[in-house]
This record gives structure tokens, C-alpha cells and sequence, in this order.
């Protein structure tokens, strides 16, 4: 995808990994890196760091954390037919845009 497009996934939408070792997970989007083309998702891809005590962190020690994952590997769960669907976008009669699933066609938010 180009730099900074419209991405078939949002902050706080339900998804599962495609590809990859966490392939099968699902989580909540966290936040999107639009820059890197990546998203941050709850409680899949875990990683360790080591972290010195420092001014913003009292402790130190091993703390893990999500690691981003590429937007590519991410399909959105429909909310009405649970199931990791593609999106599509469709203009409203009042001008408004949304997305919606291409498995059942129930308006995705």
C-alpha cells in the first residue's frame, strides 16, 4: 500500500492475523503506524525488552510488549457473521462512506 492511504483496518476494530508465527490470533487494533504500514494489536506478537531504570520508568527489567505487524496480515472480523472477512467501501444515500463486509454485507461500526 502507498504511504498515508486509507487502510482496511482502524484503531479499535477486531482482527485476525493471516500470516505469519501468530497466524490464527485475534485482538483489538491499538493504534496504526501509517508511516511503516503496520498496526499495533492487542495481545498478539509479544516481544522481550530489556529495559534500564530511567526517568520514565522507575523499574527496570525484562518488560514485554506488542511488536507491529504489517497491515497485509490483518483481516477485520465482521461484528454480525464472527468471521474474518475483506472490506469493502460504499458511498451512502446521505454522502457518507462506509465500510462494509463482503461475506454477509452488514455495514462494519
Amino acid at each position: 500500500m502507498a504511504k498515508g492511504s486509507n487502510y482496511h483496518i482502524k484503531k479499535n476494530d477486531t482482527v485476525m492475523v493471516i500470516a505469519g508465527k501468530e497466524r490464527g490470533k485475534t485482538g483489538k487494533v491499538l493504534r496504526i503506524l501509517p508511516k511503516k504500514d503496520r498496526a499495533v494489536v492487542e495481545k498478539v506478537n509479544f516481544i522481550k525488552r530489556h529495559m534500564r531504570p530511567g526517568a520514565h520508568s522507575r523499574q527496570g527489567g525484562i518488560v514485554e510488549k506488542e511488536n507491529p505487524i504489517n497491515i497485509s496480515n490483518l483481516m477485520v472480523i465482521c461484528g454480525k457473521c464472527t468471521d474474518p472477512t475483506r472490506v469493502g467501501r460504499r458511498v451512502l444515500e446521505d454522502g457518507s462512506r462506509v465500510r462494509y463486509c463482503k461475506k454477509c454485507d452488514e455495514i462494519i461500526e
